[in-house]
Order: structure tokens, then sequence, then C-alpha cells
């Protein structure tokens, strides 16, 4: 979906229509999407608020809504349905498809594509942007090519060319860090990548070498799996003011790991590790994690620990911005009841 949160809010408040618009930010906050009249001044989702606010003075905050978001994905989701049952969800704005089976006998990829960015827009009033190619992450890069309302197809002969045009931080899996360290080594490029052979990717990266390898030249094997597991499940909160006290920050916690529960329950899922996370008013983030032999399954085992982390870290050295509270290790929920947590060695 083209900047699907701020597509929401412009579609359904015609007086943002044509406005720069952030959605989320606040005082203190991130911008969690930005329209595109907005992209222009160079603000972007992950932002500080403060920041977008400078680069552009008229931007438009509104607070994100996202059960208006998650009904739109759920009408997204059965048009998708409608084409194939391949379905791997990546985030509520966008997914991966395997339309190999042509249930409409539309002829052909791109036919498909097109169908179903015309129904997104008709039954959504929003538009949405597709990439067409034989594996994940060719279609992947595809897809932001011709942002927004846009279709681009990568036929299986033009992938490493397409590839060797593109700069390495527009693959994707390769962050921001990545990209930088790729660059200084000279890997500006996937043609600078493809010039590198295995041994030496590998002698330089490790088992990510391979991964690069293979990427470079177009060779993705991963099916498009439907039942896809999130790998951790967490909530945070920036706060209008920082907080040094532990009674402050403990009172905080317990709404961060409230948050954070009714997404773990809505998800089905248990875990055995669980990670605070803490933003200092500088802007330092620091994480603690402790991990259990057997899932924390209930809320009160999940916010205890939290807080237990918490207290490692008091008395605080400055004033706290954020905290964030989150499980990992997945695994999907026993009716068992509550259990004794034992640390794993």
């Amino acid at each position: 979906m083209d900047a699907f949160f701020a597509s929401v809010e412009q579609r359904d408040d015609p007086s943002l229509r044509g406005k720069p618009v952030a959605v989320g930010g606040g005082h203190r906050g991130v911008v969690a999407a930005a329209s595109y009249e907005a992209r222009v001044f160079g603000v972007r989702s992950a932002m500080p608020s403060v920041t977008a606010r400078r680069r552009c003075p008229d931007l438009v905050f509104v607070k994100p809504r996202f059960d208006a978001y998650r009904e739109v994905s759920h009408q997204i989701r059965a048009i998708f349905a409608d084409y194939t049952d391949a379905i791997e969800p990546l985030s509520l704005d966008e997914a991966y498809l395997d339309v190999s089976e042509d249930r409409h006998n539309l002829g052909s990829a791109r036919a498909i594509a097109e169908a179903i960015r015309a129904r997104i827009k008709a039954e959504t009033g929003l538009t949405a942007s597709a990439g067409v190619s034989y594996c994940k992450f060719v279609a992947k890069l595809a897809s932001d090519q011709n942002k927004p309302d846009g279709l681009c197809v990568i036929r299986p002969e033009q992938a490493q060319r397409y590839i060797a045009s593109l700069a390495v931080g527009r693959f994707h899996g390769i962050g921001p860090k990545t990209a930088e360290r790729l660059e200084k080594l000279g890997i500006h490029t996937g043609a600078d990548l493809q010039s590198l052979t295995l041994e030496e990717l590998t002698g330089r990266f490790g088992s990510s070498g391979e991964w690069y390898w293979r990427i470079c030249r177009g060779i993705d094997e991963r099916p498009v799996r439907s039942s896809r597991i999130a790998k951790s499940v967490s909530a945070e909160r920036t706060f209008n003011e920082d907080y040094r006290t532990g009674e402050d920050l403990h009172r905080e916690l317990d709404r961060v790991a409230g948050l954070a529960w009714e997404r773990i329950a809505r998800a089905g899922t248990a875990g055995r590790t669980i990670t605070l996370k803490v933003k200092f008013s500088d802007f330092r983030l620091i994480s603690r994690a402790h991990s259990f032999i057997d899932p924390v399954s209930d809320r009160d085992a999940f916010t205890a620990a939290g807080h237990h982390l918490l207290d490692t870290l008091l008395p605080v050295p400055m004033g706290v911005r954020l905290l964030g509270l989150g499980l990992s290790n997945l695994v999907p929920r026993e009716d068992t009841g509550p259990r004794q947590l034992g640390l794993a060695i």
C-alpha cells in the first residue's frame, strides 16, 4: 500500500488531502507514517517529530487509528484471497502473494496484479503498488520501483541487470548500518556485489556473504508461507516528559506491559525471552533481556519480569523518554496455566 496510514487518514478526512501529513509524532514521539506530500520535504517514518516539524513547518500531525488501519487491511486481505490462498503478510500494508495458480484465467501475473490493484482502489479508495517477478527478493525490489500507484514487472532474464543497477541500500534485508559497511568496502551497487566471488563474500561477511552472493544474482528460493510466525511481540511508549524516579518508571512500565500483553494475547502466543527497551533523554537506547526455560504464558509473570529488568537499571543516570517491553523466542500458547519460571543456562 502507498503511504498506508497517512493515505487512510487523507481518505477519511478530506481536509487533509493534498497536505503534508504525518501519523503519530506529537510533542516527543516519532513519525509512524508520512504522506507523499510530506516525503517531498524529507519526512520519513521513524523520524523524531521535532525533526519532521523542522523539515516541514506546515506538517499536520494526526493521531494513529490502528483499528481503522486493521479494518482496511482485512478488506485488502479478502481481495487477495479471491486470487490465491498463498498469502504471506509482512505487515498491515504489505504481503507476498504466489499467483502460480491463475484462478480467474487472467493469463499472466501482471494481469493478476493489475486486477488486484484495481479492486483495492475500487473497494477502499486507496492505491497500491505491486512488484511482479519470479522470486520474493526481486518482487520486493520491484514493488518499490514505481511508487506510488505503480506496477513493475521484472522477468527472469532481466533480473541480474536490474539488480546490478540498484544501490545496495535498496536491498531488502540490508539495513542502513550494513549498507554503510558495504560502501566503506567500495560496494555501492548490485554490480559491485556481483563482481565478488562467493569465497570473497563469505570471507568478509561469514554466512551473510552467501546470502549476498545469491540475492545479487537473483537467486531466492524461499516459498511464500501463508502461516508466517512472528519473531516477537512488543509495545513501547514515548512520554510527554522525561521520567527519572523509580516510582514513575515502574508506573509507566505497567502501562506498557498492559499494551504489550494485549498484543501477545491477540497473537495467541507465549515466549521465553522478555526484553526491556529504554531510551534516555539524549536519545541513547539500551536494552536488557531475560530468558526462561519455560514460556511466559501469563500477564503477571510477563510484567514482573519487566519490572525486574527495570530494577537492574535504577537509579537511571538521566531522564527516560521511552520504555518498551517485548516477548520473543515465541511458541504457540498452551493452555497449561502459570508455571514456575527457571533461568536458562
